[in-house]
């Protein structure tokens, strides 16, 4: 059964879904998670339920400014074993940083896989908790987010990460943004 929830937030209604205890899904409306779900678990039951296992309270517990919560969520991504790496590497990147799509790649031990990064980032079925929002183009410009440029904007000053500011330090693909 998965269970679902929805959220009011500074950057819409976000909706989840979860089973056995684990986030399966987080997305910027209903339609997009039924897409996702579809895909995913055609022939899983759904219910709504509110707070299903405290995500919706962890969630809201970062969006106002607990930025470390979302770091111990059980996630259940689904994937091929390389999405998943790519995710799990996301996960290590920390709040108020940003890292560059070919910076992770190296950091995986695939340097001139940076597309191939860039495709499973796009494929993200649990954004803020697996923070895909946190890769940026190698010149530190905001690329691609399927919530859209002003999410992933909104989110990395939610962070603390600048977006833009600091292009000349992250122009070899280092990680940006304030150090903790």
């Amino acid at each position: 059964m998965l269970l679902i929830d929805e959220i009011q937030s500074p950057l819409g209604r976000i909706v989840i879904a979860a089973r056995d205890g684990r986030l399966c899904a987080l997305e910027f409306g209903r339609a997009r998670l039924a897409r996702q779900l579809g895909v995913r678990y055609p022939d899983l039951p759904q219910r709504r339920a509110r707070n299903p296992f405290g995500l919706s309270v962890k969630l809201r517990a970062y969006l106002a400014g607990d930025l470390a919560v979302v770091d111990h969520i059980a996630v259940e991504t689904g994937g091929t074993r390389f999405q998943q790496r790519v995710w799990r590497a996301l996960r290590r990147i920390p709040a108020g940083h940003t890292m560059s799509y070919g910076a992770l790649a190296r950091a995986l031990g695939v340097g001139a896989a940076a597309r191939a990064v860039g495709a499973a980032n796009g494929r993200n079925p649990i954004s803020l908790v697996v923070p895909c929002h946190r890769l940026i183009g190698g010149d530190a410009a905001l690329t691609g987010y399927g919530g859209g440029l002003w999410r992933k904007r909104w989110l990395l000053c939610h962070e603390g990460a600048e977006p833009g500011a600091e292009r000349a330090r992250s122009a070899g693909g280092r990680s940006t943004g304030r150090s903790r």
